[in-house]
């Protein structure tokens, strides 16, 4: 079954997703967990940067072996040698990979060629951005197919009385875009749950629901039940995307 995510967009794009995210350091880990995701109604599979750093091409060929039929998503945070970075993990299965929006043009339009070649959706992040909407527009143009708006692991945690979430300009970055946009960085589940509602229909669940932020290991307890009682209520929200002007 083809796992091509390349084309997606808006208007393709229907129906809300689930992705879990792996930022896991084996592969043991990472494919029971992805395992119990699968089972309860997850789309696709990302295999975070911890994961990438720990087991690199051997988690994507692992995956990508074990759940053929499910879209995986490699969180490289690529900034140079884009080219060389997103043909190994296509080589590997994968069907997109992430470059950073700090990074030079240059990178980015490697990466957008090589997704090209391998047929992977090219997502573009925004995080550590002054201007996240600026950003996120200009690696639309550049030819990204998505866009993520990220607050960072660290940022937030260096700031826990500033509250950051990506809710706070979601909105500004869908309405400044035309490609699907996704939001990561410390929401809770009822708070990924509202992404459709933004216009950001791929939702993200990773630490705390499924992996623990301070040991990058699985979470504790019944993940299965929350997970799928959290992807159902993805998957029956409705996407509301700004009109057009």
């Amino acid at each position: 079954m083809p796992t091509s995510i390349r084309h997606l967009t808006r208007e393709n794009l229907t129906s809300p997703l689930v992705q879990i995210s792996l930022d896991l350091t084996n592969n043991d880990e990472a494919l029971r967990t992805a395992a119990v995701a699968v089972e309860s109604g997850v789309d696709w599979i990302e295999v975070g940067t911890p994961l990438v750093l720990a087991e690199g091409l051997h988690a994507v060929r692992a995956l990508r072996k074990e759940f053929p039929e499910h879209p995986i998503v490699v969180d490289l945070k690529t900034m140079d040698g884009g080219y060389l970075e997103a043909e190994m993990m296509g080589d590997a299965g994968a069907d997109a990979v992430i470059v950073m929006a700090r990074a030079h043009e240059a990178t980015i339009e490697a990466v957008i060629e090589a997704g090209e070649r391998f047929g992977m959706l090219v997502m573009g992040d925004d995080l550590a951005e002054d201007d996240r909407v600026a950003a996120c527009v200009r690696m639309e143009k550049l030819g990204v197919g998505m866009v993520i708006h990220h607050i960072g692991y660290d940022h937030r945690n260096k700031h826990p009385e500033l509250g950051l979430s990506p809710l706070t300009e979601l909105s500004d970055i869908v309405a400044a875009t035309g490609v699907p946009v996704q939001a990561v960085g410390g929401l809770s589940i009822e708070q990924a749950i509202r992404c459709p509602e933004v216009g950001a229909p791929v939702v993200v669940f990773g630490a705390p629901l499924a992996i623990d932020g301070k040991t990058f290991s699985p979470a504790s307890g019944d993940l299965g039940r929350v997970l799928t009682e959290a992807a159902e209520r993805v998957h029956a929200a409705s996407i509301h995307y700004p009109a057009a002007v």
